[in-house]
């Protein structure tokens, strides 16, 4: 009986052991399994990049063929590493290093030996490849540019490292992926998905066929194509205005959110990123710590908005109804913090609402900041209302874009000047700077040009985003077509339009209007200050313009912030003119403007606080 029942133990377990080893030979098989199995060999078929188009369908992204050498560690024979290295344009020691890594990731996977050959390198080599045992040239596919400009805004692509092996199953060694901008924002749509091969191999290592009849080979897909919401023309326009200096503009279409250029300044060819020596010129570039070309200033740059802020609190203080388009303040050329007096270009007088903005008057905002706190029992009151219709233009927060990085600015609120001062030991008086755009409230390019976009639209404004079609799908997320309403009414808009029209016609932009264009803007002169050995340092001012076009029926609205651009209307308010014009009608008939621009640098500003030069300094701000 015990011999029975350790027989038939036996049969039964054995039983099982065949079953299991049946399914899994049969019927169950991971791709992780294949990958790992000796005798199976898997060969990658890579689909193109998806193309990406401006929104008029012009090709700004293709693709063109490269070509890597790849090695599998355990199929490597003995070879001549000098003769192969020679061909390869190797040093031995790198080579050692590339099969020690590879070997690291798998000694029976794939890796990339050498990236991106050229043409010629490839047709040189391909002969000899069949003296290499275990090394093969995989076809792959670069970026090819179309324009030398928006290169911040493409981003590019690079090969995947370990931490992204390590966090994404679908990349294997060697295969690219968008690092920055459209290409890491889109990177799912942008790269497809690769094919697949198996191949069974016999006991000499040689292929015999497809494993399982092909059954589980799979067909790659094309990478979508991508329309993006930027106009190739007006951004590469931007940049060429913008040689020799450095800041940020972003232009918006009012009635979508659809961003027509992000340009930041200095650049760099995006043809720069692609190949050989792309490590070595990135390098060059991101450590670049003066100029900072890989910095994208239009969505990173935090400057104090200067006086287009002033539009604001006009309407805040509207909202409140704590003045009226015919609310007057008298100008002192300037106006006093207890004992100390504030500086104002405007030439005094009496103003209201209409010439506070058009003249950029200080004391006129200084006398709205305060009434606007002073209808409420608590300083805190004041602050918590306040905070509220500046963050609903979109300040002080991440707008949300689809842009994968951003800063939010900054809009100070209680708690910040708390801390500062301690609770209940701060008036309006302590932070009196905001009324003009200057203190602790800072501003991104982009958020300037959303917030001079709600004002165009009266009152809403749309997420700004950078996608408009993906594939043959036009549909966006809703929160990209959603109207974001400010807390200000309708009828608050028309008269701080009518004196932003009126910059244009007699204040602070006069001698920058367009023919057959009419256009509402506020320049902006901010001060600027950084510290040399140790010491804070007051630098020439940083020039800001915002402005919409046209005025009954905006068709973009845009942010200029240029770092050391003197005052407003001189470098900011140039680029901004000249950029409306050549949206609006195509051409430039404002050639003497544009003439400026194109021959004026700000590289002598730059280069002071290396020099010693001493700084201009604006007397007022405005």
């Amino acid at each position: 009986m015990k011999k029975l029942l350790l027989s038939s133990i036996i049969i039964i377990i054995g039983i099982t052991f065949l079953g299991r080893l049946s399914y899994l030979q049969l019927f169950s098989f991971s791709p992780n399994q294949i990958l790992e199995d000796p005798a199976i060999k898997t060969v990658y078929d890579y689909p193109e990049r998806g193309y990406i188009y401006d929104r008029n369908g012009e090709l700004l992204v293709g693709n063109q063929p490269a070509y890597d050498v790849m090695v599998i560690p355990r199929e490597t024979k003995t070879l001549d590493t000098l003769e192969f290295c020679g061909l390869l344009g190797l040093e031995k020691e790198d080579f050692i290093l590339k099969m020690k890594k590879a070997r690291r990731y798998s000694p029976r996977l794939p890796s990339v030996l050498v990236a991106q050959l050229s043409k010629e390198d490839y047709a040189s080599l391909q002969e000899k490849m069949r003296k290499y045992i275990g090394f093969y040239i995989q076809k792959r596919s670069l970026r090819d540019y179309v324009t030398n400009s928006a290169a911040n805004v493409l981003g590019y692509i690079s090969e995947v490292n370990e931490t992204d092996l390590r966090t994404n199953p679908y990349y294997t060694a060697g295969e690219l992926k968008g690092r920055t901008g459209i290409e890491k924002q889109y990177e799912d749509a942008l790269r497809g998905r690769k094919g697949v091969k198996y191949i069974q191999k016999d006991r000499f290592n040689r292929d015999i066929g497809k494993f399982k009849n092909g059954k589980l080979d799979t067909l790659p897909e094309l990478g979508k194509e991508i329309h993006i919401t930027i106009d190739k023309t007006l951004q590469e326009y931007g940049e060429l205005l913008m040689h020799g200096k450095r800041g940020g503009i972003v232009a918006i279409e009012p009635n979508s959110g659809e961003i027509l250029a992000m340009i930041s300044g200095p650049t760099y060819n995006p043809d720069l990123l692609v190949g050989r020596e792309r490590s070595k010129n990135y390098t060059k570039l991101h450590y670049d710590s003066i100029a900072r070309p890989t910095w994208d200033r239009s969505i990173l740059a935090e400057p104090s908005p200067g006086s287009p802020f002033k539009t604001l609190n006009a309407l805040a203080a509207l909202q409140e109804g704590v003045i009226q388009p015919k609310t007057k303040f008298r100008c002192y050329n300037g106006f006093y913090v207890g004992k100390n007096k504030k500086g104002c270009h405007c030439g005094g007088g009496v103003r209201d609402l209409n010439s506070g903005i058009f003249n950029s008057c200080n004391a006129y905002f200084a006398g709205t900041f305060r009434k606007i706190y002073g209808k409420y029992k608590t300083t805190d009151e004041g602050m918590d209302v306040w905070e509220k219709h500046m963050k609903s233009f979109g300040l002080g927060n991440y707008l949300g874009t689809d842009l994968p990085t951003g800063r939010p600015g900054r809009i100070p609120n209680k708690a910040y000047y708390d801390k500062a001062y301690g609770d209940g030991r701060w008036a309006s008086s302590f932070i009196i700077s905001n009324a003009i755009g200057q203190g602790e409230v800072a501003a991104t390019p982009i958020q300037l040009a959303n917030m001079t976009a709600a004002i165009a639209n009266r009152g809403f404004f749309y997420t700004p985003h950078i996608i408009k079609q993906i594939g043959n799908n036009s549909s966006l997320d809703p929160i990209y077509t959603q109207r974001r309403y400010t807390t200000i009414d309708k009828e608050h808009f028309e008269p701080v339009i009518d004196a932003m029209h009126n910059v244009y016609k007699y204040g602070t932009a006069k001698w920058l209007r367009i023919p057959g264009i009419e256009i509402a803007g506020k320049t902006g002169t901010v001060e600027n200050f950084t510290r040399i050995d140790g010491e804070r340092v007051q630098l020439t001012d940083h020039s800001i313009f915002v402005a919409f076009a046209p005025v009954d029926n905006p068709k973009i609205a845009l942010a200029v912030y240029i770092e050391h651009g003197y005052y407003g209307g001189r470098y900011a308010g140039h680029i901004a003119s000249l950029l409306i014009e050549k949206f609006i009608k195509g051409e430039i008939t404002r050639t003497d403007l544009e003439k400026k621009m194109l021959e004026k640098t700000l590289e002598h500003e730059y280069a002071k606080p290396l020099s010693g030069e001493p700084f201009k300094i604006n007397e007022y701000y405005w």
